[in-house]
Parts: C-alpha cells; sequence; structure tokens
C-alpha cells in the first residue's frame, strides 16, 4: 500500500504543506491515542466551561484543541490558525506560509458512549501582508482552500483528504504509526436510497426540505417511486465518511429558531473542508441558495446551511427549492 507522503508527492502537493500535513497528522495520532483510552485515562465528560459557541465543553474538546495548537504553533509553517473551540484566531509564526481552520473533535458528545467522533481540518494560504492576529485572513471562500479532510477516531483512525487532486481515504497502520492508503480516488455514487437529517427538527424547516423530506419519507408509493433509509450517527465525520464510502446526502438545513444563525455547522470548521472532499469525489455541496465553497466568510464562526452527498440526490434536493 502506498504511504501519505507517496501519494501527496503524486498529487504534486509542494514539500512544505506536505510537512504541514504531517505535523497536522501527528497532532491527531495523539488525539487518537488519547480518545482510545477513554475512561482510563479520565478524560470523559465535560468541563465546567462554554466555548465561543455558547456550548458546554467536553473534556477532550480541550485536550484535542491544546493538541493541535501545540503542535501547529512549534511547526514554523503555519501563520495562524483559527479553532472552533477559540474565540478569535491563535498566531503562531508571522513568517509562516499556511492557515489552518479546524473543528479539534467533532461529535464529542459521543465520547460518552464510544461512538464515532473526529478531527476536521482545512488549509490555505496565508496573505503575506496580514499580521499573524487579524482574523480578516481567514475570510476567503473554499475555492481558495489548498487542502482538507477529516481524522475520523473509529474502530480503525483513518484520514479522509484532498489537495485538488482527488479525494483519497488512508487508514493508520498503528504498528509503525503511519497512514496507508486505502481507498484511492473514492467516488460517490450519483444516485443513492440513504439520507441522513436530524428529524427532531422537522418542526423548523423551511417548506422546501420539508417538502423533500415528506417525498423521501413516501418511498415506492410517494413521487420518488423507492424507498429510502435514514442514517444519523450525530458527528458529521461519520455521516460524511458513510456518504464518501456508499453515497447519501446529508443534510443540515436552515431552520426558523434563530435567524442570526442560518445553520448549525460552521463555515471554516465544518462545511467548506467537508465540501471539498466531496466535490473531489464526485459530490455536490450546497446550502440551497449556492454552492458551499463560494460563500464569501465574513466572520470566522460563520455558520451556513449544508446539503451534501450524491450528485444527482442533491440536485434533486436543490430543484424544491426552485419549486
Amino acid at each position: 500500500m502506498k504511504r501519505l507522503n507517496s501519494q501527496l508527492q503524486h498529487d504534486g502537493a509542494p514539500l512544505e504543506l506536505i510537512l504541514l500535513i504531517r505535523t497536522l497528522l501527528a497532532g491527531c495520532k495523539e488525539i487518537s491515542f488519547r480518545v482510545s483510552q477513554g475512561a482510563l485515562a479520565g478524560v470523559l465528560g465535560s468541563t465546567l466551561s462554554e466555548n465561543v459557541q455558547g456550548e458546554t465543553q467536553k473534556k477532550l474538546d480541550v485536550i484535542s484543541n491544546q493538541i493541535l495548537k501545540d503542535t501547529l504553533r512549534d511547526s514554523g509553517y503555519v501563520k495562524a490558525i483559527s479553532s472552533e473551540e477559540e474565540d478569535t484566531v491563535v498566531p503562531c509564526n508571522p513568517e509562516g506560509n499556511y492557515l489552518v481552520s479546524f473543528d479539534p473533535l467533532d461529535g464529542s458528545s459521543n465520547t460518552e458512549i464510544n461512538s464515532l467522533i473526529g478531527t476536521i481540518f482545512s488549509i490555505t494560504h496565508a496573505p503575506q501582508w496580514m499580521d499573524a492576529d487579524d482574523p480578516s485572513a481567514f475570510l476567503q471562500p473554499g475555492t481558495q482552500m489548498v487542502a482538507a479532510g477529516y481524522v475520523l477516531y473509529g474502530p480503525s483512525t483513518m484520514l479522509a483528504m484532498t489537495t485538488g487532486r482527488g479525494t483519497h481515504i488512508y487508514t493508520l497502520d498503528k504498528t509503525h504509526g503511519g497512514f496507508l492508503l486505502t481507498h484511492p480516488n473514492i467516488q460517490v455514487p450519483e444516485q443513492t436510497s440513504e439520507f441522513a437529517i436530524n428529524a427532531s427538527n422537522q418542526r423548523h424547516w423551511e417548506a422546501p426540505v420539508k417538502a423533500y423530506i415528506d417525498d423521501l419519507l413516501a418511498g415506492q408509493e410517494g413521487p420518488r417511486k423507492k424507498d429510502y433509509n435514514m442514517r444519523w450517527v450525530a458527528a458529521m465525520v461519520g455521516d460524511i465518511h458513510r456518504v464518501l464510502c456508499r453515497g447519501g446526502i446529508f443534510m443540515y438545513p436552515f431552520d426558523k429558531r434563530n435567524p442570526s444563525k442560518p445553520g448549525k455547522l460552521r463555515l471554516l470548521y465544518e462545511a467548506n473542508p467537508m465540501a471539498f472532499l466531496m466535490e473531489q469525489a464526485g459530490g455536490l455541496a450546497n446550502t440551497g441558495q449556492g454552492r458551499i465553497m463560494e460563500v464569501m466568510p465574513n466572520e470566522i464562526h460563520q455558520r451556513v446551511p449544508v446539503l451534501l452527498g450524491s450528485k444527482e440526490e442533491v440536485e434533486t434536493c436543490m430543484s424544491y427549492y426552485q419549486q
């Protein structure tokens, strides 16, 4: 099996980007170990504090965030980092050429039940004319990403990543500590009969989403003329991994509860990197109003609606917005 370095070189990634990715993944391997220890390491449970999103932090959220901060700050390749768990950006090396955004532990509520969780990241070029502590450096559309991916901490630790030359999935070989290419150039099936959505929010959805889901649930007797299964992991990394591997549509649409928050998922830390992976695998990623990767951020913790997955199913879903 091909090693990570070899595949990145094959895809034309510059040396400094390869070294940065390796540094980032070193931090993820440490998180993987902490996660695998679970209650034995005393890392489960919640802290007494909230993050900038107003969410109660899990102990592993804080630990994972600190691991990645320390690892990336010491690398020398990074000008600044932006984390879902930080109020503002964290300056690193003023001469660094890259910016890194990440959700250190997506789905952290799943740690209590030993279910799927992961780290999501994206990398862009750092504007050299901006100071390292300037948050506006991160306000770039997703089309400017040079790499993105996630590390899934499950029965095995897996990495899905793209540098713009296809989406590849790697598996961590714990015997030597390296990621090996196990699913090269993965392609999402264009058609599907699976969907993922938090149905408990149905009363808050907009009319197009309600109509679309109603038609899926109607099955063979409905206008879609086939039965659909619903799957919901409650961690974006787990749901997106399933969609990448066997197709489907993942949805976290706009809901009406808080108009100031047009979605639950964060553009920089979740939506953009997953959109990059999905598009590079032949899928689509949309807000319902346009391509996710073309959204121009206005602040680092911006939220957006998310519809992504199998090409034909996302297109069908989007057609409900035009009716």
